[in-house]
């Protein structure tokens, strides 16, 4: 078979792209995009096509996927990322393939707009306009379920194992697996280990930058649930997809490096938590828009069965260094290694829109920088404790309760409306307050146990 050839005119990294093309024997490329609401979309071409594609970009319907354009202007076309351009391990042989994240242009040639990898992309241009690269370590908790015959999910855990608990069951050798491919295709894992749930797992990565990280993410989800797949398993994202237990969330540690001097803008050793002004201002900047950037982090009406007391999930607005039930916490750091300096967000959830998320998250910490926003005193007690009266004296606000209550408060944030652009705002609004309302009018098995036979 005909294979692509790099030519001496081409780009190094077209003709590093082609090379591993034909080392790797690969016989499609799988052009991957994302949807406004996080589903991975993908249109596959034959090898012999890609140099084509490289030149002229792929034609695909826009009007066809959720939030991107209406039936009058439908021509999308993708071009591909090489940077991400990788062999998928688990597709040797005859039928190779590989794989590469791409970004979404308008027939006119630009960068479409509502493309969330683009959303992302301008709001690091912000930061580097400020002096700022925006940097990520995301947490990636979910579930191992078995599958029944037909390979549908059951909500049975696959292990019996508790929070860092060595074994050496079999959903622990599918971990090693996962993490192992993963590394084949180029994402660094730090850790991985046995959450808190039975069943429950998580991988973390190395920090990098904001795009990459955001790529890494959705390149874990494919990949865990494609390993799984071969082991009849099925792995979920599901916030909340047991009840009594703990739910999965995506914790990111974030920070800002100083492009004048490649240090961490966010340490000062003089300070008391080893947070600078700049680091404050950026705490500052995401308490103040916490309920608008719900919607993004938390984008599920499960999401909020995740955030409530008793299962290490926050739900008010606060943030502390030892304290698990706030909103924000800092990380304790060796005097030796200031670089590692970082403030965690722990309400996103893994069924979140990686792109969107790390984007309203840079802006409204970015907006606190601008504003110099006042921090409020960290709350190190625990906050389930409290009650109402005690929230009210301390102005310790809450997060939505809802997927209904955090739209409306997106409705209020014009920042993070701003963040998204217009078309890609209302898309996302459009998309999840249908979502809203048909669960609103569902009716439910609890519902029907708790009240058929009483009423």
């Amino acid at each position: 078979m005909a294979r692509p050839r790099a030519a001496k005119t081409q780009p190094p990294e077209t003709r590093t792209a082609l090379a591993l093309l034909q080392r790797e024997r690969i016989k499609f490329v799988n052009l991957q995009f994302i949807d406004v609401v996080g589903t991975l979309k993908s249109v596959t071409t034959p090898v012999e096509q890609f140099t084509d594609c490289l030149e002229h970009g792929k034609w695909f319907d826009g009007s066809a996927v959720e939030g991107f354009a209406r039936i009058a202007e439908s021509d999308m076309f993708l071009r591909p990322d090489l940077s991400t351009l990788t062999a998928l391990p688990w597709e040797r042989g005859e039928e190779a393939m590989a794989r590469v994240i791409c970004w979404v242009y308008t027939p006119q040639g630009e960068r479409f707009p509502g493309d969330p990898r683009a959303v992302l992309a301008r709001a690091l241009v912000e930061a580097h306009d400020l002096g700022y690269e925006y940097n990520l370590g995301p947490e990636v908790e979910f579930f191992f379920f078995g599958t029944d015959e037909q390979g549908a999910p059951r909500t049975l855990p696959q292990d019996r194992g508790g929070y860092f608990d060595l074994s050496i069951d079999f959903a622990s050798q599918v971990r090693k697996d996962m993490v192992t491919t993963l590394q084949e295709m180029g994402v660094r894992v730090e850790t991985s280990h046995h959450e808190v749930a039975m069943g429950q797992h998580e991988i973390d990565f190395q920090y990098d930058t904001a795009l990459r990280t955001a790529d890494n993410v959705v390149t874990l989800k494919y990949v865990l649930k494609a390993v799984a797949h071969k082991h009849r398993l099925h792995v979920t994202f599901m916030p909340k997809p047991l009840y009594g237990v703990d739910g999965s969330g995506m914790h990111t540690h974030q920070s800002l490096v100083r492009l004048s001097d490649g240090k961490n803008a966010f340490f000062d050793p003089g300070d008391e938590y080893g947070l600078s002004e700049v680091a404050r201002y950026f705490i500052a900047g995401q308490l103040h828009h916490a309920r608008g950037m719900s919607a993004l982090l938390c984008p599920l009406v499960n999401s909020y069965k995740r955030l409530v007391a008793g299962y290490e999930a926050p739900s008010y607005v606060t943030w502390a260094r030892i304290n698990r039930s706030a909103l924000i916490r800092i990380p304790q750091i060796a005097s030796s290694h200031p670089e590692a300096t970082r403030v965690e967000l722990r309400c996103p959830d893994p069924s979140c829109n990686p792109y969107l998320a790390f984007a309203v998250m840079l802006k409204c910490g970015l907006d606190g920088i601008k504003k110099r926003l006042a921090l409020p005193p960290p709350v190190e007690e625990n906050l389930y404790t409290f009650d109402a009266a005690e929230l009210r004296r301390r102005s310790i606000g809450a997060l939505p309760a809802t997927l209904g209550q955090a739209l409306d408060e997106l409705r209020r944030d014009e920042l993070i409306q701003e963040t998204l652009g217009e078309q890609l705002y209302t898309s996302f609004l459009e998309a999840k307050t249908i979502e809203w309302e048909d669960y609103r009018r569902h009716v439910s098995q609890w519902e029907l146990d708790h009240y058929l036979d009483k009423f």
